[in-house]
């Protein structure tokens, strides 16, 4: 999809699964399973979405999903495995690891940057070598030391690594990476995820990341268990879900496996955005 001189493509990490009570909170289960069944573990079925940009002559990629480092056990929780890999994806585009100029990890759950290192003659490595690694200085900070509440979010061979190869470029406010690139601080899950703003051509696409992780979160109430500070989530959704509504712009989605981008619009009952999906390669 082109944003002017903006072009950006959806690369995927293939499809995990998480608990349903956690993932929608205080709502019933009788609510949500409507929208996204669960399996007999509780589980629902997701995807993890990654972009990949290319912009002022650069490439960069944001999110590099779960990676391949979790044990047998880890990997049978959450189910991953499920379809094609961010590296394989990558590949089928022509794209190697080490001509990924830029990575912008939204935030550090194991979900949203475990490809940022891999295993290389048995040590860890950048998975990107080349790459300049972008992330809030507190989210950093946070994953060295979280809380009880969140720990089992972080794995330091996800990010300690980069420190390790002083590829990280730390940012404390909101910040254009490149030409049309801009990352946004947007707290509530955590204290300082980070949405991402695409603009080229008069055309503008908002990634939600973990604000609206799917399109079945668009309802206000509807906030995941996972979040650190609920209340902030839900000032931020009622901010940035009407702005990406008015204003026309492309909602992308983290982890709906089925509607990765979308146009929002008020349903014909008035009281929730509804998506209509759209096509994105």
């Amino acid at each position: 999809m082109r944003l002017g001189e903006l072009e950006f493509t959806v690369v995927k990490d293939g499809g995990f699964r998480l608990d349903g009570g956690a993932m929608f909170g205080v709502v019933p289960k009788p609510l949500w399973e409507k929208r996204m069944p669960a399996d007999e573990r509780n589980r629902i079925g997701m995807d993890m979405n990654c972009l990949l940009i290319r912009s002022g002559g650069k490439l960069a990629l944001v999110e590099t999903g779960a990676g391949d480092k979790m044990s047998p056990k880890l990997q049978e929780i959450y189910d991953l495995g499920k379809g094609k890999r961010l590296l394989e994806n990558l590949a089928a585009k022509g794209v190697k690891p080490e001509q990924i100029d830029i990575v912008i990890n939204t935030h550090l759950h194991f979900d949203h940057c475990g490809w940022n290192t891999r295993v290389v003659n048995g040590k860890l490595a950048p998975t990107f070598p080349n790459a300049t690694y972008y992330v809030q200085l507190g989210e950093l900070e946070h994953a060295k030391h979280p809380t009880e509440r969140d720990s089992a979010s972080y794995f330091p061979e996800n990010f300690l690594p980069i420190e390790e190869a002083g590829q990280w470029r730390l940012l404390e406010k909101d910040a254009v990476i490149l030409p049309g690139v801009e990352v946004i601080r947007v707290p509530g899950h955590n204290a300082d995820m980070q949405c991402v703003r695409l603009t080229g051509g008069g055309q503008t696409a908002f990634f939600f990341v973990d604000l609206v992780p799917t399109t079945a979160h668009l309802p206000y109430a509807w906030l995941m268990g996972y979040d650190l500070y609920p209340l902030t989530t839900l000032e931020n959704k009622k901010k940035w879900i009407p702005e990406v509504a008015r204003e026309g712009w492309l909602a992308l989605f983290a982890h709906d496996a089925k509607v990765v981008g979308a146009h929002l619009r008020v349903s014909d009952k008035g009281d929730v955005y509804v998506a209509e999906p759209v096509e994105i390669e």
